[in-house]
């Protein structure tokens, strides 16, 4: 971790009651960065996002924004960031206009040229009020209201939550551009493939700890890639090669179709098997955000989470 970074958490503990929501979490969002933040419910997301809202203080340990303390700074660190929660709550009774006025009045500045660009990109009718909107355009009224900030933090927290496709590849495409213009995003969601294709990096949690972090390509490294291979010979040895598991070789029409799963490490030398064999067509994925998820958590929940997940959903 680096006092750089624009948020900094080290070994942040909170309880409520008996339930140890977090035990020693580490997180670090480098400036400029989208950074994924994942792990199942009841892992400590919601709380740790809390407490960096300064909506919660925290039991033990450090977290920091830009440096500042937020259950002691939260009035001049909201002026710098922009928050966006999965169940959105607005005033019934205003028009979706009013609640961007209101909402923006609270961040340290709007881009009214980009909040009028994103109403359109975003297909939101300003006009009506709260009580006519779905779930999905009330979720739009607060993605506009934080992508139009003048904010230097994005915190967003199952951001697409109501969205159909279309929308969600808009919000993608705002991500990315706010990315671009320096902007530091913090991205809590549930969606693997929405993490995959935004993230710089992604910390995976549980029991209110860290288990994992870096890159997509840092963390593939200690997973396993899928090969698949049509050749005209059957690849030599290729069964007992080191790194390889799960090989399964068949004899189609003439010729050998084969799959298995490679260390990334040994790639370069089975791929010389597969040449040796005469390769008709050759298929290597890498693994996904779900393979690297299933690693972690493949074992299924336990009843610790199961109960830190109760304890969230009552707070």
């Amino acid at each position: 971790m680096s006092r750089s970074d624009v948020i900094h958490v080290q070994q942040l503990t909170k309880t409520f009651g008996r339930v140890r929501a977090l035990d020693g979490l580490d997180l670090a969002v480098r400036p400029g960065e989208v950074h994924g933040f994942l792990g199942p419910n009841g892992a400590g997301k919601s709380t740790t996002i809390r407490i960096l809202l300064g909506l919660v203080r925290a039991t033990g340990g450090r977290a920091e924004l830009f440096g500042g303390d937020p259950w002691h700074d939260a009035v001049r660190l909201h002026h710098r960031l922009a928050y966006v929660a999965g169940d959105v709550a607005l005033w019934p009774g205003l028009t979706g206009g009013q609640c961007l006025d209101v909402i923006g009045a609270t961040h340290g500045g709007v881009d009214h040229r980009r909040r009028d660009q994103l109403i359109e990109r975003f297909d939101l009718d300003p006009g009506k009020r709260i009580r006519e909107y779905s779930k999905g355009n009330r979720q739009k009224v607060a993605l506009v209201a934080a992508l139009a900030a003048r904010a230097e933090l994005l915190i967003l927290d199952e951001p697409t939550s109501g969205l159909d496709p279309l929308m969600e590849q808009a919000f993608r495409e705002c991500v990315r551009e706010r990315r671009a213009d320096g902007v530091t995003v913090l991205l809590s969601s549930h969606l693997l493939d929405e993490v995959e294709a935004l993230a710089d990096r992604v910390s995976i949690i549980r029991h209110g700890r860290t288990v994992t972090t870096g890159s997509l390509a840092e963390l593939r490294r200690h997973t396993r890639t899928s090969v698949h291979a049509v050749t005209v010979d059957e690849p030599a040895g290729l069964a007992h090669a080191d790194g390889v598991a799960d090989c399964v070789s068949t004899r189609l029409d003439g010729q050998v179709d084969t799959r298995f799963t490679i260390d990334a490490d040994h790639l370069d030398a089975t791929i010389g098997r597969l040449h040796a064999a005469r390769i008709h067509t050759l298929t290597v994925a890498p693994p996904s955000l779900d393979a690297l998820f299933l690693r972690t958590y493949g074992d299924g929940l336990d009843a610790r989470e199961t109960g830190e997940a109760v304890a969230e959903a009552a707070r």
